[in-house]
């Protein structure tokens, strides 16, 4: 038999269900899951939150709380040394010494997984000595090849950083390498790609699978992105609701998906390629019957060259909302000078959306927080309608912040947790003085959850009872309350879901016709703002590297670095 053809994992008819409370019914999170892994294989374990991916990982590596949460399964086993083990019947102590050892696993975000206070090469040397019995020379000897093979640029400075240190990049690389340190079996790798800029994902996603078939691994790949999976998986399982609806080779599905719901996935994510007029999602392929009809459709059909080319006239005679001159920002760190933004000129058109995109560093936030006024510049000039607004104060720049809105990354975080959601819509209505009374303000808020898609019944709720979809709907609804002329979209749609994403994504490009707003749309995903820009601008250290209408510059781009950002997309193989 053919080593990599050995199961490592098998998992038959796996249900996964919570307890709610008591007199409450339990809640099934996995409903008869199955699945093989074999060694130097890669499962893609693929779904939108809460479809069970994340959870069905949990349960295999034992960090499911056993007092609310119940396993069963006819088969949850997986072999080490020849010998088959139940996995849904171990005690904590059977745990302890499986994980790390035999089964890791690297989660999405490394930072809130790494122990800010300690350093990088203490935190894998605790584990070495742990297992391995290893004095703390031995140890450090380790971990320093350990750096060296997840290919660190300098181990020694990443063994003795902290965590916030480190890039990104680098702090997920120590990530695989603790994981990797007491040479596992099996790594399970949850949306450990999805926050990084895609030149680093890219890097990150060869580096996993290299050390895969080097050691002879097998691995649980899990995503919400169909484009990434495919860049990494040997065989992929579809989740939907707690339930696989779609399982095979990586190529065969992805060449011919069966299931509306894969379909979905498959057409909701921009591609570089097809630009469409709006984005198709998950519940528009559940509710037809003639997937390529639909895709057909006036509504979602790709734009027509022509097309393009009226778009750009209009925009070139239209005037300009905002024009900025050699704006640079810079900061003291360490008793050093950065420039974060250095001379950077450029004009937004009324109407048009100008794509930013970089790569985390590059500058581009810290451009956007000086162009609404929230950090003071080093030099240059921000004219808004024909009007300087650098260097005013507070006093005199309010008239401007009423047309001027921000739509952050994560809305979680953009939402007072205490404040329910029409507080939150009609706030910053009272602060400008928009609406004659409290009920003309109410119904200002109710008119704009409709527009953004959302019941009125939503005003009474708080943040903490909607989905990262609908709270980031929210959040678009309170920037649109004050009747903005421009909004800086940062990383709006980085951390949705794919189908969500597409939702969003539609909705901006509505509301952008509705009300006539100016976008500046900030992302690190080319395919994402070829699909919503006009025309795109890139960063990289804080410099303009080029700028040039989306078709001209996504498929002839002029600068090596402009070409390293679209080469480093991931594509559906």
């Amino acid at each position: 038999m053919n080593l990599n053809d050995e199961k490592l994992l098998e998992v038959k008819d796996l249900e996964i269900s919570f307890f709610q409370g008591k007199g409450t019914q339990a809640f099934e999170a996995v409903k008869s899951l199955n699945f093989n892994i074999k060694k130097s294989y890669c499962l893609g374990l693929v779904g939108e939150s809460g479809s069970g991916k994340s959870v069905s990982s949990l349960s295999i590596i034992g960090l499911l709380d056993a007092k609310n949460s119940q396993i069963k399964a006819s088969s949850f086993s997986i072999q080490l040394n020849g010998e088959s083990i139940d996995l849904s019947s171990l005690q904590e102590k059977a745990w302890a010494n499986l994980r790390g050892r035999h089964i890791a696993m690297v989660f999405q975000e490394p930072m809130s997984s790494l122990n800010p206070v300690m350093s990088c090469g203490k935190q894998i040397t605790e584990a070495l000595k742990h297992h391995f019995n290893l004095d703390s020379k031995s140890a450090k000897t380790k971990t320093l090849e350990l750096f060296q093979e997840v290919q660190l640029p300098d181990p020694e400075r990443a063994f003795n950083s902290y965590p916030y240190e480190l890039s990104g990049g680098q702090k997920q690389r120590v990530m695989i390498a603790m994981a990797l340190s007491c040479d596992p079996e099996l790594l399970i790798a949850d949306e450990s790609t999805t926050a990084l800029d895609v030149t680093v994902q890219k890097s990150v996603l060869k580096l996993l699978k290299n050390l895969m078939l080097k050691r002879k691994m097998g691995m649980i790949f899990i995503t919400h992105d169909l484009a990434v999976v495919s860049e990494i998986a040997t065989e992929i399982a579809v989740m939907r609701k707690g339930e696989l609806v779609e399982y095979g080779e990586i190529k065969a599905v992805l060449a011919n998906p069966k299931h509306p719901y894969t379909q979905g996935l498959l057409a909701c994510r921009p591609d570089i390629n097809k630009r469409r007029r709006r984005l198709p999602t998950v519940q528009d392929f559940e509710n037809t019957k003639n997937p390529d009809e639909l895709l057909n459709h006036e509504k979602y059909a790709l734009v027509k060259p022509e097309e393009l080319q009226a778009r750009e006239l209009n925009l070139s005679n239209a005037e300009n909302i905002l024009e900025v001159q050699d704006l640079s920002i810079e900061f003291n760190s360490s008793g050093k000078v950065v420039r974060a933004v250095d001379k950077v000129s450029f004009q937004l058109r009324r109407g048009e959306t100008l794509g930013l995109v970089g790569e985390s560093g590059c500058g581009k936030s810290t451009l956007s927080r000086a162009l609404l006024g929230l950090i003071p510049l080093h030099s240059g000039k921000i004219l808004f309608e024909d009007k300087e607004i650098s260097g005013l104060n507070r006093h005199d720049f309010l008239p401007f912040r009423k047309k001027m809105q921000l739509i952050f990354q994560d809305p979680m975080s953009s939402l007072n947790p205490g404040m329910d959601v029409r507080s939150i819509i009609t706030e910053p209505m009272t602060v400008h003085g928009i609406g004659d009374s409290a009920k003309d303000r109410n119904e200002r808020a109710a008119q704009l959850l409709k527009d953004v898609g959302m019941d009125e019944s939503s005003l009474n709720r708080y943040p903490h009872e909607f989905s990262g979809g609908q709270r980031q709907r929210i959040v678009i609804a309170r920037a649109l309350a004050v009747e903005p002329e421009f909004i800086i979209c940062d990383e709006s749609v980085a951390a949705l879901d794919v189908s969500i994403q597409a939702q969003v994504l539609n909705l901006l490009f509505d509301l952008k016709e509705k009300f006539n707003l100016s976008y500046i749309f900030i992302t690190h995903d080319f395919a994402v703002v070829n699909h919503v820009s006009d025309r795109i601008m890139v960063m990289n250290q804080g410099r303009i590297e080029e700028i040039g209408w989306n078709e001209q510059l996504v498929h002839h781009p002029q600068s090596d670095y402009s070409k390293k950002l679209i080469s480093s997309i991931p594509r559906i193989m």
